[in-house]
Order: C-alpha cells, then structure tokens, then sequence
C-alpha cells in the first residue's frame, strides 16, 4: 500500500463529474490500484476515488513528454504546477480520476501482507445459534423445531413450539425494525397456508426494537423478544461432551 501526504486537486470524469479544488490531502493507493482520496475532517469515507478494476499511470518530472510534466520540487514547497499527476482508469468503462499533486509532505509503500478479513461478534448467525441453544427464553416449556426452516420465499430463521405444543416462527435481526416485522409478516401468512403447521404464531427477536417495530409487530399481533447477547454468550454450551 502507497500513503501520500500533499496538496492536491482531483477531476473525476465519466458517469459522474466531480472536482475537488486544491488542498491538502491524503492519497491511499492500494496493491489493487484501487486509489482513494481522504481529508482530515468529515466521514471515514474517502472524498473521492476509483475502485479495481484500473491502472494508474503516474506522471513525475522524469517523464517530461506529458504537458502535466514540470521540474520536480526538491524543497517540497508548493509549486504553481503539478509536481507529479496520477491518471486512473478504469478498465470497464470511460471513468477517468486525474489527481495533480503540487507538494508532497510524505510518500511512503507499505506491505501489509495477507489480512485474515474481519471478524463480527453478534451478528444474525451468532444470535440465531445463541437463541436456538437457549430456547426457553421465547417462553417456559419451549421446544426448538430446527434453525432455518424452509419456506417457499425463504427460511424463517428458528422454527419452535411454546409450551401448548404450538408453532412459532421467529424472525432474528441484530437491530429490529418495520422491515423486519414485514418479513416476519410474509413468513408467518405463508406457513399459516400449511393446515399441518397452523397455527404460528410470529416473534419478532433483536438485540435493539425500534418502537415503530414494536407497535407494528404487536398490532400484526406477533410477540417481540429483546436478545441480550452479551448475557447469552455467556451461558454455557448446552451440547454434550467427553469432558
């Protein structure tokens, strides 16, 4: 990965135009050739760039011959010419984000070497396995049915019976709102279709519940449950084993 630290304009051209006047800047150019372009204040988002597929072809005082070309900058104070001029491409359409540097406070490669990718805690999978394992927390007498039962739109993800011996589909989301209840909603009235199944009833499970949810979810006359994940993660796994 290639960090640059200097003044910098950019021109973006293609699907979108868009400029950013001269300032100081930071450049991320990744092994990719992906090339970011970030300032010191706002969002984490980068102010512009061009994702992979591209190419960079990098104009210095070395390569003369372009009309961005000048004599390079040994003082590294500000030029009123680009000192070095990056054109990105991208390979599968027109795009094109030309970057003109006039200084360069830092510009530093580094190799990161292989990143094992991020690892979430408390997502879907983890509560959907927490709450199949403890499913007496949707009621005292509850039994679990299967994770992911099979519908024909797709699979409710814990299918259980409460303690009269009834159906219940429960829908899990890590914060809970109105399209969560809508999904739950399309489960719920399909499996109710199956004279074997009905009735089923719905429950509406997530770690947060926006009070919009709440009250569409017991207007549709289904049960909500809050999931404390730090508390389920840490009762102990109910499965047998050797020791």
């Amino acid at each position: 990965m290639r960090i640059i630290v200097g003044v910098c304009e950019a021109e973006y051209t293609g699907r979108l135009n868009a400029t950013l006047p001269r300032a100081k800047r930071v450049l991320m150019i990744k092994a990719d050739q992906s090339v970011l372009i970030f300032s010191e204040l706002g969002s984490y988002k980068p102010l512009n760039w061009m994702a992979a597929p591209c190419t960079i072809h990098e104009v210095t005082a070395d390569n003369n011959d372009d009309e961005d070309s000048v004599t390079r900058d040994d003082n590294n104070s500000e030029s009123a010419e680009p000192i070095v001029t990056l054109r990105v491409q991208a390979a599968k359409s027109d795009d094109q984000l030309v970057i003109r540097l006039f200084s360069k406070e830092s510009d530093q490669t580094f190799d990161l070497g292989q990143d094992p990718g991020l690892v979430k805690d408390g997502v879907e999978a983890h509560l959907q396995k927490l709450l199949a394992e403890q499913i007496e927390r949707i009621g005292e007498g509850a039994t679990l049915v299967r994770r992911e039962y099979p519908t024909p739109i797709g699979p409710v993800d814990i299918m259980a019976k409460n303690a009269q011996g009834e159906n219940v589909a429960i829908e899990i989301k890590r914060h809970g709102g109105i399209d969560g209840v809508e999904q739950l909603t399309r489960y719920v009235t399909m499996l109710n279709k199956d004279p074997l199944l009905a009735p089923v009833h719905g429950m509406f499970a997530a770690q947060t519940i926006t009070p919009q949810a709440q009250t569409l979810a017991q207007s549709r006359g289904f049960a909500t449950l809050i999931l404390p994940y730090d508390e389920m993660k840490e009762q102990p796994d109910s499965a047998l084993t050797l020791f």
